[in-house]
């Protein structure tokens, strides 16, 4: 299945409004950070809200495989200690992962003098 796929499956999606209201930053073929969330995914990856996603996009903030891996790991060590909400630091970045629905609820890549509420542990992947 290829970008255009899913952007045909899901017409009110985060990626389509983006894509219309021309805020999200996009490669040369046109592809938001969002959309290639959505076509890396794997069964026991994360999985990441619209919000998480329109974060991703509007903070410019990129993952590299070896960084999506590191998340996905730290995950399901959070899982592994029967945490709920965690704060999972991976390198500059930070994510809230509601660890029962494998979701990243939001994203932040500057964590200088951040606060983060409503989790139950942090794990630094």
């Amino acid at each position: 299945m290829n970008i255009e796929q899913i952007r045909d499956m899901y017409p009110g999606s985060v990626v389509n409004k983006a894509r219309s209201q021309n805020d999200a930053v996009t490669d040369e073929a046109g592809a938001t950070f969002g959309d290639y969330l959505i076509g890396a995914k794997k069964a026991d990856d994360v999985i990441f809200s619209k919000h998480a996603a329109r974060r991703i996009d509007s903070r410019q903030i990129e993952m590299s495989d070896e960084q999506r891996q590191r998340l996905n790991a730290a995950a399901d060590k959070a899982r592994g200690k029967g945490l709920k909400e965690s704060l999972v630091m991976v390198d500059n970045m930070a994510f809230i992962v509601n660890i029962k629905n494998n979701t990243v609820v939001t994203a932040v890549n500057d964590t200088e003098k951040k606060v983060f509420t409503n989790i139950d542990g942090a794990i630094i992947g």
